[in-house]
């Protein structure tokens, strides 16, 4: 099958009644998922993929009797849609959407699209960081106490698939600001937002506040019977709260006591008071440390007491949860050098984490597609921590114009390989290897995990 092409599956249905014409924007796990749910609940549905699609994803549409076409978009077939579900990494801003915008078209998001076809309740996660972390540990969390529940969004299954095909009673969803976009009705009856720093901005005109504005359509269709778990001390965050007033139940964690926190710590201990009920435990026995961790763990324990889980089966949870895969990940320790896998730092707020995390000296791996970064937010700690810097990515010389000088070997590197080789030669016995990019991984990866699989698997064959 060419990557270019049209397929196209004729309807044996004897109903002559018209149906709905549902089209579906983008190929990935969100659009074919998508399109099951539009089959399913009986719409003709077309999809159509600019790009090539998976072997995986096409096997799947065609086992469904799903038309659709890859490697180019045919408008006038997508321009006779009742309603369009855009993939969530279509801007806005295409040319096409404007097209399709301006027939009056309503264009919707996936999630938005399954929301109509569910009760479950809804637990929405988002924020700039943390929010893979935080949803997989909610997830775990109620897993582990018995809940039927489901896991999606920008992580796993796609959400919409998930309603056509299961029947939980919960959801907890991953929510990207490029997901929040196109949502209109839907509603969460947990929403958590972790933090807000800029990230993104190529795809919001570089401007912050479109970016600030979608992340806070989390709270879209909230009433006071819903929750709004967010960060006390996020300046952005409460700013927004202030200005917009949502009519929601608040829930605030910080790291100290403050005013608006009903999770934070003290003497060592994490207390959580929701519902007039304080739960307690030892900082310590938390699976995952580090402060970025601390309060991914604080927002995930809130959501646990609204949702009436048991001070045992909490505790029991933050104490065994594994963490997520290419999120300061160990790999491997050789000669003295320990290897994390980072990969999922894809801004600038996620590999301060990473760096204020470690104690040793750091041989930083970094680069990518630039998103619009401002490095500034890391300079004081590659000052201080970091022995060399690896510049991993077709273009470097936005990292080289504002690294340059500020640590004492920089080196670029165009392959995975070559840059754990520059770091095995570079690193010193002690030392941590992070590869914490900063950036897309679009340049030379698939994605983020394609590149930290690479990371692992160089790193093994050290």
């Amino acid at each position: 099958m060419t990557a270019d092409r049209i397929h196209n599956i004729s309807s044996d249905s004897a109903d002559d009644k018209p149906k709905k014409l549902m089209v579906i924007l983008g190929g990935g796990e969100s659009g074919v998922g998508s399109a099951i749910l539009a089959r399913a609940k009986g719409f003709d549905v077309f999809l159509s993929d600019n790009g090539k699609l998976t072997d995986e994803h096409r096997q799947t549409l065609i086992d469904y009797t799903i038309d659709f076409e890859e490697g180019k978009h045919t408008e006038e077939k997508i321009l006779l849609a009742d309603e369009i579900v855009k993939s969530p990494g279509i801007s806005n801003l295409d040319p096409l959407i404007r097209k399709i915008r301006e027939k009056g078209i309503p264009v919707i998001s996936e999630i938005e699209f399954a929301g109509r076809y569910t009760d479950a309740k809804m637990i929405c996660v988002t924020g700039s960081n943390g929010k893979t972390t935080t949803a997989s540990l909610i997830y775990h969390i109620l897993q582990s106490a018995g809940f039927n529940v489901g896991l999606g969004g920008n992580i796993g299954k796609s959400f919409a698939r998930q309603v056509a095909e299961e029947n939980y009673d919960y959801y907890v969803l991953e929510l990207s600001s490029f997901q929040l976009e196109d949502i209109e009705n839907f509603k969460s009856d947990v929403a958590v937002l972790l933090n807000i720093t800029p990230d993104h901005l190529d795809r919001y005109d570089y401007n912050m506040q479109n970016y600030v504005d979608a992340k806070m359509r989390i709270i879209r269709n909230q009433n006071i019977d819903d929750a709004f778990v967010y960060w006390v001390d996020d300046p952005i965050v409460t700013r927004e709260i202030e200005k917009l007033k949502p009519p929601v139940s608040l829930y605030g964690f910080s790291e100290t006591k403050r005013e608006n926190s009903c999770a934070y710590t003290e003497n060592d201990q994490i207390y959580i008071n929701v519902k007039n009920h304080m739960f307690t435990m030892e900082q310590e026995l938390l699976a995952l440390q580090g402060t970025h961790n601390l309060y991914n763990s604080l927002a995930s324990g809130i959501v646990a007491k609204l949702l009436d889980i048991t001070d045992e089966n909490l505790r029991q949870s933050l104490t065994d949860f594994k963490g997520v895969p290419h999120r300061l990940e160990k790999v491997a320790t050789v000669r003295g050098v320990q290897y994390i896998n980072d990969s999922k730092a894809t801004n600038v707020n996620s590999c301060w984490y990473a760096l204020q995390s470690i104690r040793s000296k750091v041989v930083l791996i970094l680069g990518g597609t630039d998103k619009g970064n401002d490095y500034s937010e890391i300079e004081d700690l590659v000052k201080s921590k970091v022995r060399a810097l690896i510049f991993l990515g077709k273009d470097n010389s936005k990292l080289h114009a504002f690294f340059d000088g500020k640590v004492p070997v920089i080196e670029d590197a165009y392959s995975m390989e070559e840059a754990v080789n520059k770091a095995y030669r570079l690193a010193e016995k002690g030392d941590t290897v992070l590869l914490s990019p900063c950036c897309a991984s679009f340049d030379l990866f698939k994605n983020y995990e394609d590149r930290g699989e690479q990371f692992k698997e160089c790193v093994r064959r050290l």
